[in-house]
């Protein structure tokens, strides 16, 4: 590795404006997203308990613009990429290397039509590369693929991703109404081995169906289905068919991993197969930590100290925001200094193929 990476944010997010789609091309102008302000109805509250006003609407889907933002450490031009040099700013205050940076709006799901999410997830891809450029060594980030569209169409498109910054793509544990087990999906997990560029999981949903089974509650939505795919990841050793795919599990900490690699392992023990005592090298697969996971007894039973990352959820504000999370690491003193120096660095570097 080329470069010395101290502090990677594995989790940073943007947070898509009308400008965001400005980069839809003119004969898909139809697709861009409408921003619409409430003007009478119940109050609906955001995670910071502010009322909210505006709300996206998508392909006929309407989304809550202001329900998940962090109003109250970072500012709004630097969540929303309007001043780079103050977000790069923001990042030294905060001893960061490098934030990869993941969307906002596209944590659930949008749009199930072909041509509106192949406008919209290339309209993306284009803002994010502009943004890159004007920092490359800092903000790299994940890239949407249009998983209904052709696998021509595809593969175009990650290409040119790539070469414009992207380090991984950005997928939900649930996809086009298919586990990501699927073999619908593995032309794509192809293409992402030959790009050598991984494939990352972000807590989220993109299925309509379970999405709105469940909203409100978000738990199953966008946590419960992560440790689902993980577990289906091991019970179809899928990982295995394609080796060299490096794995990411994003926002979802990695308190779970005890349940999931235990569950597995009794499954697979009653097919005759025994996992060994390293599932996460053994199926190259990377997992964010949070700060307030067990981490003594995670490192100790279930992960190995090569195999975990840490974010900080920039711009959010859930459950696993904590604009502090690598300082957190260093300094709680739970693990060894050798260990939170590969998390806080090494480690995304890896994943995310930083050089």
């Amino acid at each position: 590795m080329a470069k010395n990476y101290r502090t990677v944010d594995a989790d940073a997010h943007v947070i898509e404006t009308p400008f965001t789609f400005e980069y839809i091309e003119e004969k898909d102008r139809k697709y861009t997203p409408l921003v619409v302000n409430q003007i009478a109805g119940a109050e609906q509250r955001s995670n910071e308990g502010n009322v909210r006003s505006e709300y996206w609407i998508v392909d006929n889907n309407v989304y809550a613009k202001d329900r998940n933002v962090e109003s109250k450490i970072s500012k709004a031009e630097w969540r929303e990429m309007r001043d780079i040099d103050g977000r790069i700013k923001h990042m030294d205050e905060l001893k960061i290397d490098v934030q990869v940076l993941f969307p906002t709006l596209f944590l659930r799901p949008c749009t199930d039509n072909v041509e509106p999410e192949r406008a919209l997830f290339r309209a993306y891809n284009r803002w994010l590369a502009d943004i890159w450029k004007k920092a490359p060594d800092r903000l790299p980030w994940a890239a949407m693929v249009p998983l209904r569209s052709p696998i021509e169409v595809i593969r175009d498109e990650l290409v040119w991703c790539k070469e414009n910054g992207a380090k991984s793509i950005f997928m939900r544990p649930l996809e086009c109404e298919k586990e990501v087990t699927d073999p619908y999906f593995w032309p794509l997990y192809e293409i992402a081995q030959e790009l050598d560029i991984a494939v990352t999981f972000h807590a989220g949903n993109g299925s309509f169906q379970v999405h709105d089974f469940f909203f409100p509650t978000s738990f199953p939505i966008h946590k419960l289905s992560m440790v689902g795919a993980f577990h289906g990841l091991i019970m179809t050793d899928l990982p295995k068919r394609f080796p060299n795919l490096r794995w990411g599990f994003i926002e979802a900490s990695s308190q779970w991993l005890g349940y999931a690699i235990n569950d597995a392992m009794l499954r697979k023990r009653q097919k005759g197969v025994r996992l060994t005592d390293n599932v996460l090298k053994d199926y190259n697969i990377y997992v964010a930590v949070q700060v307030q996971d067990d981490l003594d007894y995670i490192l100790d039973r279930y992960a190995d100290e090569d195999h975990l990352v840490v974010g900080t959820d920039y711009g959010h504000t859930d459950t696993s925001a904590e604009i502090e999370a690598l300082r957190m690491l260093r300094d709680d003193g739970k693990i060894p200094p050798h260990v939170v120096d590969k998390i806080l660095g090494p480690n995304a570097a890896r994943l995310y193929n930083l050089a």
